[in-house]
């Protein structure tokens, strides 16, 4: 079961749902990997499947992050709205695989960025289960700027609506 911190009026499912909403409605995220002695951050565009718990990526072969996620496999993805002043991050264990059915299932006419079709030999599918995730979820510009006007004249922090981790 899913255990919120309680810095939030939601319960630990609202919260639950409103990370995997926003996960998917963002998109494009920064996904964070670990070579050993540092942090390396990129920005990937995120195809988010509640129903199966994962969230999956197309990527090359030949890129830097397969190496990184086939010896240290827990990665961080960050989602940011900063015009709505919402947040969102997971964590979880990463794969690759060269799965060409999951591949055509997923591509879209996005990914000819970077390929000319779905059979692509050098095309690989990136899939994180995520483990636990956090949302930071303020109602909108207009609110966060005035929240921030009166702590700066009042002295006192803004409350920018809610801050909740879960496991997932």
């Amino acid at each position: 079961m899913s255990k919120a911190q309680p810095h939030s009026d939601q319960t630990p499912e609202e919260v639950e749902d409103r990370i995997w909403e926003l996960s998917k409605k963002i998109d494009i995220c920064m996904f964070t990997t670990w070579d050993g002695e540092r942090q390396r951050a990129r920005p990937l565009s995120a195809r988010v499947d509640r129903d199966k718990h994962a969230i999956y990526f197309l990527v090359d072969q030949d890129g830097h992050k397969n190496g990184q996620i086939e010896r240290f496999p827990i990665v961080t993805m960050t989602w940011t709205d900063s015009g709505g002043h919402k947040y969102v991050t997971m964590t979880g264990e990463a794969t690759v695989a060269n799965d060409r059915a999951l591949i055509k299932d997923l591509w879209s006419n996005f990914d000819k960025a970077w390929w000319e079709d779905e059979n692509d030999p050098s095309i690989r599918v990136l899939t994180v289960i995520p483990d636990d995730g956090e949302l930071w979820d303020s109602p909108n510009q207009l609110v966060a700027s005035t929240k921030m006007l009166v702590a700066a004249v009042t002295g006192a922090s803004p409350d920018f609506g809610d801050n909740a981790k879960v496991q997932l």
